[in-house]
């Protein structure tokens, strides 16, 4: 990286960080020539990812104080992430991450770089990385860090000096927490074959799964393989501004819950703030409804042309990612059979951990079905709870519909074909049971969806209709 010392190069760079911090470029090219020497060094930087470091404890320190006071539903003070998570698996040093050739993979180079004190090497992949995706922001802080790290010692990502960075406190705050977030999601794995907790069983029809951790600004994809669910692919996503856990209609959340996705929306569908286009949620579920959860629109989706990504908490209270990551989650998940789990932080098991319940589950269901294919209204209806309702049906109302059923036989030797079964935890254990309802000598059927929960100890089915 000879010349260095050229006003001409660093002017460049200097526009390079003013799209970064959100000041004039000129300013910040006073600040990266101005007191830069030709023969610069690196030896303020003494101690690998000391920026890194330093904002991980200053970022924690304001998580603890947050922890200690807890948002109404209608705040309107951002909620702090939560400190950092522990670690999923095996923690992996960031020398031992490996650059897969994707932006966020390009970034974490560069850092690993400094960490190994190539600092000029480090300087030379930014630079690069910036020029191939010119709205990556925080690549531009990176860079920017780098270049000012010349002329002062970096206490912390973004360590432009106070003159500048008290102009844009805010969005540098918001780029520190995005790259710790990058970077503790590719150290910390989850457990090789692990899986999120919720997915007890998917059928083979429903090709693919998603989980979301709010905790981690991170996005899971699963493809459902012949030996159960694989983890495919992870991506950086952003959330509600004032956090997660969607309460009512314009409250900047993200709902915390297992929803479907309901349909597919491409660009020329919508406006470019969606980017690559927008998967939409069953948000409010029954669930939701029941507790009196308001709100709709809640979606999946990109980011604006200009932008490669947002903030770890940004949005409206959807879930938010840059538009190639998008696009490769949208090219393969089916709408109304992917299911998404939000999470304020998941719970990963091993899959054979799960056998258990997974067979009592399915035995609570069977006898749900020898219930309901043999016409015993007094046996079938205790597997439903007082408080159930479907549409504008109460118990009384379903029952005369089950007995109507029951009388024209409509209901005898029933078969379920595809049963999915995910299990949540929001106030009192949930499960949400999708599956094809066939009767005898029949070929196909219809779909149906329950929610249960447990009331006193017992299963209980407090919502059932038809999908599909």
């Amino acid at each position: 990286m000879a010349g260095f010392g050229s006003r001409q190069r660093k002017w460049s760079a200097g526009r390079f960080v003013a799209l970064a911090l959100g000041v004039s470029a000129p300013v910040l090219f006073w600040a990266a020539t101005t007191y830069a020497p030709d023969n610069w060094s690196w030896q303020h930087l003494t101690q690998p990812l000391a920026a890194v470091n330093a904002a991980e404890r200053q970022f924690d320190g304001t998580a603890q104080q947050a922890e200690q006071r807890t948002p109404s539903a209608t705040s309107t003070t951002p909620e702090v992430m939560p400190k950092a998570p522990p670690p999923l698996g095996t923690r992996r040093p960031l020398s031992e991450v490996p650059n897969d050739g994707s932006p966020e993979g390009r970034l974490l180079e560069v850092y690993r770089l400094i960490g190994e004190g190539k600092m000029r090497e480090a300087l030379a992949r930014a630079q690069k990385l910036t020029q191939d995706i010119p709205n990556f922001q925080l690549a531009q802080l990176t860079y920017g860090d780098l270049l000012l790290a010349q002329t002062m010692p970096l206490q912390t990502v973004g360590n432009a000096p106070s003159t500048l960075s008290d102009k844009a406190s805010e969005r540098i705050g918001q780029l520190r927490t995005e790259a710790l977030r990058r970077i503790a999601a590719l150290q910390e794995r989850p457990p090789v074959g692990a899986i999120p907790k919720s997915f007890i069983e998917l059928p083979a029809s429903t090709r693919h799964a998603i989980a979301v951790d709010a905790s981690r600004s991170r996005i899971y994809l699963f493809e459902n393989r012949g030996n159960g669910l694989q983890l495919v692919d992870d991506h950086y996503a952003s959330i509600g501004k004032l956090g997660a856990e969607k309460s009512v209609q314009g409250d900047q959340r993200t709902p915390i819950g297992v929803y479907y996705i309901t349909s597919r929306l491409e660009p020329s569908q919508l406006t470019d703030f969606y980017g690559a286009g927008a998967l939409p949620l069953n948000y409010p579920n029954e669930h939701d409804k029941r507790l009196g959860r308001t709100g709709s629109g809640i979606w999946v989706h990109g980011v604006p042309s200009d932008s490669y990504a947002r903030s770890p908490q940004s949005t409206d209270g959807c879930v938010a990612l840059a538009n190639p990551e998008l696009k490769a989650i949208m090219d393969r998940v089916q709408p109304r059979t992917t299911p998404v789990v939000i999470a304020r932080q998941l719970e990963w098991v091993e899959p054979q951990a799960q056998e258990g319940e997974r067979r009592s589950l399915r035995n609570l269901i069977e006898g749900w079905r020898v219930a309901r294919s043999s016409g015993d209204m007094n046996r079938l209806l205790n597997f439903y709870s007082p408080k159930f309702s479907s549409g504008a049906k109460d118990l009384s109302q379903w029952r005369q519909q089950l007995s109507q059923e029951a009388g024209t036989g409509r209901a005898r030797n029933l078969q379920i074909k595809d049963l999915a079964i995910l299990a949540w935890h929001d106030r009192s254990d949930l499960m949400v049971v999708t599956f094809g309802e066939v009767a005898e000598n029949q070929t196909t059927g219809v779909i149906k969806r329950q929610y249960w929960t447990k009331e006193d100890g017992l299963w209980k089915i407090f919502f059932e209709g038809v999908i599909g």
